[in-house]
């Protein structure tokens, strides 16, 4: 590190509020983390608890030593891309916030978009003359992010979702009891250990081809599970798996959605069509 970055993260007496952000943005540009300012501001809220409003009040009053010390270290491991996630210990999906593990991926706003579809095809469908709720899996649940949104949102179904990692199932089962989310949750290689037949069955599975997860940025390859990541030689592994067992844990007209890699449409698509 050199001599001019160490100065501009070491706490300093009587350095305001405003004056240790904007050392702390400087420095976290220096190092070629995009989002600079906004990391600098989210660090600072998650070590004072200040909202924006309070800190505009009070961004000339000098922040005390210990405050510093803290935020900077943190600012520190952001500069060494360590996510932010990983830093706060939680991230915000669909609206709910939800903590995050290392044994985890980081939920994203990309995966949003699979619950969002999942959310409107279950209320497109109406419970009618049911006499049992609708049953969804979420397969490769990791942080539970899905089943969990999708239960909140459609508190009527019957949710289970799975997951090889012990570790996963740990965080994903917190974060259910934490949101008030019902869900079975079941250590799984995929469909090893599922009963019963659904109505929706949803996963987001690793997709990341092998031999590209080393280009990936610094933030994913060296802080996110690879377990998470890697869908072997062409991406396409666990599509394969779910696709070829799915019809044996699926009701007739029920539905299969996945998360796929923005090149994968037509591979998948092919898939099940086959």
């Amino acid at each position: 590190m050199h001599e001019q970055e160490q100065r501009e993260i070491t706490a300093v007496q009587n350095r305001s509020f405003w004056e240790t952000q904007k050392a702390a943005q400087e420095l976290l540009s220096a190092r070629g983390i995009d989002d600079a300012a906004v990391d600098a501001w989210y660090l600072i809220e998650y070590v004072t608890g200040m909202d924006r409003t309070k800190f505009l009040l009070e961004r000339q009053r000098p922040m005390e030593l210990s405050a510093q010390e803290a935020y900077l270290a943190l600012v520190r491991r952001r500069a060494a891309h360590v996510p932010l996630q990983r830093l706060t210990g939680e991230q915000e999906f669909m609206g709910f916030k939800f903590r995050v593990r290392e044994d985890v991926l980081i939920p994203r706003q990309d995966t949003e978009i699979l619950v969002e579809e999942a959310v409107r095809y279950l209320r497109e469908q109406p419970s009618g003359n049911r006499k049992e709720p609708r049953k969804v899996l979420d397969l490769c649940t990791g942080s539970g992010c899905i089943a969990i949104c999708l239960k909140k949102m459609c508190p009527d179904i019957e949710a289970a979702a799975s997951d090889l990692s012990k570790a996963a199932l740990t965080a994903a089962e917190e974060n259910g009891e934490r949101l008030g989310a019902d869900i079975t949750w079941i250590e799984s290689d995929i469909f090893e250990n599922i009963d019963g037949i659904y109505d929706l069955i949803v996963s987001n599975p690793p997709y990341i081809r092998t031999d590209v997860i080393r280009e990936l940025s610094d933030e994913v390859r060296l802080f996110e599970p690879r377990m998470a990541l890697d869908g072997h030689a062409d991406g396409l592994y666990f599509y394969r798996r779910i696709i070829g067992e799915a019809k044996n844990f699926l009701k007739a007209g029920g539905k299969l959605m996945f998360e796929i890699g923005y090149d994968q449409g037509e591979d998948v698509a092919r898939l099940l069509a086959q």
